[in-house]
């Protein structure tokens, strides 16, 4: 299971609309590297300023590989993480984590970054199997 949703969220959902702060903190809860890996690169782009701001340190174990997977791989989750914390989120292999302003001045770099080449490119045999 990917998250673990409590029952007053259950409860939510089975009458209807979710509330998308609940949500938001069912994710931190439940997927906390994916939301740590997130929350830091959202501070660096703040500090940092740029165009993106992005992790290439793989995760220590599967279980944190499994987290960020879970979490970038959910439309919903992704969509609730963007809108909470304001960016783009752009993901490449198994753990490179980018975070993108929401300024459509860094379309071109985000267009970049998520393109079929830049994939390409960024291919290791290490992360054959991640």
């Amino acid at each position: 299971m990917s998250l673990d949703v409590s029952p007053a969220l259950l409860e939510q959902a089975e009458r209807g609309e979710v509330d998308e702060a609940a949500f938001v903190d069912c994710v931190r809860t439940s997927l906390p590297y994916a939301w740590e890996m997130i929350s830091s690169l959202v501070a660096q782009l703040k500090v940092d300023g740029g165009d993106f701001a992005d992790n290439q340190t793989p995760p220590p174990d599967e279980q944190a590989r499994g987290q960020l997977l879970r979490a970038l791989a959910s439309d919903a989750i992704r969509g609730a993480l963007q809108r909470h914390f304001g960016v783009r989120l752009a993901f490449q292999n198994c753990h490179r984590v980018a975070v993108f302003p929401l300024d459509g001045s860094v379309d071109e770099r985000l267009a970049r970054f998520t393109s079929v080449r830049s994939q390409v490119l960024n291919q290791s045999p290490e992360f054959r199997d991640c």
